[in-house]
């Protein structure tokens, strides 16, 4: 398909914007952090951006557009890891706090609603980067299996197992009593 150039930015952006929203939150689930989602969303947004003319030919642009920035993160971060880690001290970043979710408005449910959502975030901490990803976007994004084999090239089966087992564990690190 040969696009001229007064065109790309609205044929762009017809074609992205159903999945714009879905594709940040996969940024955001993949970084866990908003600053680092906001420029991975960027990089691909670039990227996909150059390759307008294979994503105006792709039929289901959604699994496609998250494949690649699945691949642009796993890129990156294999890119970072051979980089030196620096020290930061944990007193200086900034702290989760009740007021920082909405809420009912109501303390007691707010603090209640405050600890499930750090344990839950601790017991996905506790869980491999193929276990989390798996339940993450399965469970919380909506994905379809489908779709996440075509995100990370696994088969389904395999994302099958790692979906039980990865909820098995959540259930078991959930349970009463656990602690982290």
């Amino acid at each position: 398909m040969d696009i001229s150039d007064h065109n790309r930015n609205a044929i762009f952006e017809r074609l992205l914007r159903p999945y714009l929203e879905r594709l940040y939150r996969l940024a955001y689930r993949l970084t866990g952090s908003k600053a680092e989602a906001e420029d991975l969303f960027q990089d691909v947004l670039v990227k996909l951006f150059g390759k307008l003319e294979d994503l105006a030919a792709i039929e289901e642009p959604g699994s496609w557009t998250s494949r690649v920035m699945f691949h642009h993160f796993i890129d990156n971060r294999r890119r970072f890891a051979r980089q030196r880690l620096l020290s930061v001290d944990e007193s200086q970043l900034p702290q989760k706090s009740i007021e920082s979710l909405p809420g009912v408005d109501d303390p007691e449910q707010d603090a209640e609603r405050l600890d499930d959502i750090i344990r839950l975030g601790k017991a996905l901490a506790e869980l491999s980067d193929d276990h989390r990803l798996v339940v993450l976007l399965h469970d919380t994004e909506g994905y379809k299996l489908t779709e996440i084999q075509a995100i990370t090239g696994d088969p389904v089966g395999t994302l099958k197992s790692r979906l039980h087992r990865a909820r098995a564990r959540l259930r078991a690190l959930l349970s009463a009593g656990a602690t982290f």
